[in-house]
């Protein structure tokens, strides 16, 4: 089994779902997003239109960040899913630099929403974590798919613009999503072999 997502980019909607749903799940600190929304603009007034490209850790085949990191604190869970150890991180940040699609974060030191009141009751509950001096990414809702649950952002997208699934069964959704309708991936020339695939708007 291969793990992987599936964004159709003709669904989304950029209503921000995946990305408030996941900040939700994980409660990361200030400025810390998993799953990401970006937009942009293209064309010229009268013929303007926004595009939107949801983004998140690809969880690659041959993930850089793994390959780079001193302590294997970055490493292949079960079912090709990347992901960060914080036992063994040591804060270096070099997988940080390695990732070529910028979908890690590091904890400097823990922050809080409303600082001069202190922690809410949720960030006092999802701030042991977040353990300080450590790198941090999506890990594709270890915690939920360990109940049987998919990954936070699919849950919630409200267009039903993701879809999540084996790679390696040529009978689940996701792949004949990819073949039926081409699905690409981010870099490709990066060769890192990523297992977040979109299918063109």
């Amino acid at each position: 089994m291969r793990l992987g997502m599936v964004i159709d980019l003709k669904r989304c909607i950029a209503c921000y779902g995946c990305q408030l749903s996941c900040k939700a799940e994980h409660g990361t600190p200030p400025g810390v997003f998993f799953a990401r929304v970006l937009k942009r603009e293209e064309g010229r007034y009268p013929t303007v239109r926004q595009l939107f490209l949801p983004v998140l850790c690809n969880h690659c085949d041959d993930a850089p960040c793994v390959e780079v990191c001193p302590t294997e604190a970055s490493h292949h869970a079960p079912h090709g899913v990347v992901d960060i150890d914080h036992d063994k991180c040591v804060g270096c940040r070099a997988c940080m630099m390695a990732c070529p699609y910028s979908n890690r974060y590091f904890h400097d030191e823990r922050q809080f929403y409303f600082p001069e009141s202190g922690p809410t009751l949720y960030e006092a509950a999802r701030s042991e974590r977040h353990p300080e001096r450590v790198v941090m990414k999506c890990n594709f809702c270890a915690e939920r798919r360990a109940d049987g649950k998919l990954p936070a952002c699919v849950a919630n997208c409200a267009a039903g613009a993701r879809y999540f699934g084996d790679l390696h069964d040529p009978n689940s959704e996701v792949s004949r999503l990819i073949k039926d309708r081409g699905g690409f991936t981010l870099h490709p020339e990066a060769g890192t072999g990523p297992a977040v695939y979109y299918l063109a708007p």
